[in-house]
């Protein structure tokens, strides 16, 4: 699995592990509900994922989350991805990414804007000026 794999799991199914609702004591679920889930499940496409609600989300439980906006670095961080040079050397090279030298500020801007948008075009909600 390819570090962008890795992001888009960590973005994407980030509610996976959340905990479930404590059920009402006695309580059956409302009707709708069975019918509704039906209804997502069977839908052709899910519902895009809000990227920027939901890094928002974890920067606000991890205390704060650096520039993860900008910052490729913490980005990966705030995803508790690697964000050693090596990694982001292989990130650049999985999404075609050569501006400047591995590492410097503008293959680092570069990569930050390519992993937004590839996340646009897989189904993300992402601001453009996070990738334009």
């Amino acid at each position: 699995m390819g570090l962008f794999s890795k992001i888009v799991d960590k973005i994407f199914h980030h509610d996976r592990a959340a905990p479930a609702a404590p059920a009402g004591q006695g309580s059956a679920p409302p009707a709708a509900a069975p019918q509704a889930t039906a209804a997502a499940t069977t839908a052709s496409s899910p519902a895009p994922v809000d990227v920027e609600a939901v890094l928002a989300s974890m920067a606000q439980i991890e205390g704060g989350g650096g520039n993860w906006r900008a910052s490729i670095v913490d980005l990966l961080k705030l995803l508790r991805l690697d964000s050693s040079l090596e990694a982001r050397k292989g990130l650049a090279d999985e999404l075609n990414v050569h501006a400047g030298e591995p590492g410097s500020a503008e293959q680092n801007i570069a990569l930050h804007k390519a992993v937004m948008k590839k996340l646009a075009e897989n189904g993300g909600q992402v601001p453009e000026s996070f990738y334009r």
